[in-house]
């Protein structure tokens, strides 16, 4: 999980792999970890979450609802230890998994969801379609969120290898959502595994939110 800016320390670079294949050569699919997709007839578009799980949580249970409902594209590397999950960070420009590279590479839009630290609720949508990073800005603080003016370097999903631009357009989404925000979608704040994975849990917040960016998808 990346720290905020102006917060102590610096933004987190890079996970303990480099790549898919290092992980999983050390990892075992179906105890430590899962991929999960979906890929509707005719979907244009796809909600990501590469920090699933118990990584940057509940970034899975966020681009699964904002897939179902939007009839979009779904993936999720969904972290499952029971300790340990971040070191099964693979940074955005690094996760080459297959899987995920095809279901993008099978869209034109991309939003691809992550968490940071910050007890500040707020959100940074980075990435490298500007056209759509404007529309989802748009409609979420017209939902009443708060999103940054700016963007840091670290957090700006400007790599053209990032997941998130490896699309049929060459230009995705990058949205990196605060603790202080997650903890919003959810009833006393929790983010705890077997907490989030409820859905009498949540929260309007996070209904809004993820109505929020497909109104923006459905308008590009």
């Amino acid at each position: 999980m990346r720290r905020a800016p102006g917060g102590s320390g610096r933004l987190r670079a890079a996970g303990k792999y480099a790549g898919y294949a290092e992980l999983a050569a050390r990892e075992v699919e179906g105890r430590d970890y899962r991929r999960e997709q979906r890929f509707p007839r005719g979907a244009t578009a796809a909600h990501i979450a590469i920090h699933g799980g118990g990584i940057e949580p509940p970034t899975t249970q966020l681009a699964d609802r904002a897939a179902r409902t939007g009839r979009h594209a779904y993936y999720s590397f969904t972290a499952i230890k029971p300790s340990g999950n971040r070191d099964l960070h693979i940074t955005a420009h690094r996760f080459d998994e297959p899987r995920a590279l095809r279901l993008v590479a099978r869209t034109g839009r991309t939003v691809s969801w992550h968490g940071m630290s910050g007890a500040r609720p707020t959100t940074y949508v980075g990435g490298r379609d500007t056209a759509l990073i404007a529309r989802i800005t748009a409609e979420l603080r017209a939902a009443g969120f708060t999103v940054a003016r700016s963007v840091p370097a670290g957090l700006a999903g400007r790599n053209p290898r990032n997941i998130a631009n490896r699309n049929r357009r060459g230009k995705g989404v990058q949205l990196e959502i605060s603790s202080g925000q997650r903890r919003r979608f959810f009833a006393s704040g929790r983010l705890d595994r077997a907490w989030i994975q409820d859905p009498a849990n949540r929260t309007r917040d996070f209904y809004a939110y993820t109505a929020a960016v497909n109104r923006a998808l459905s308008r590009s």
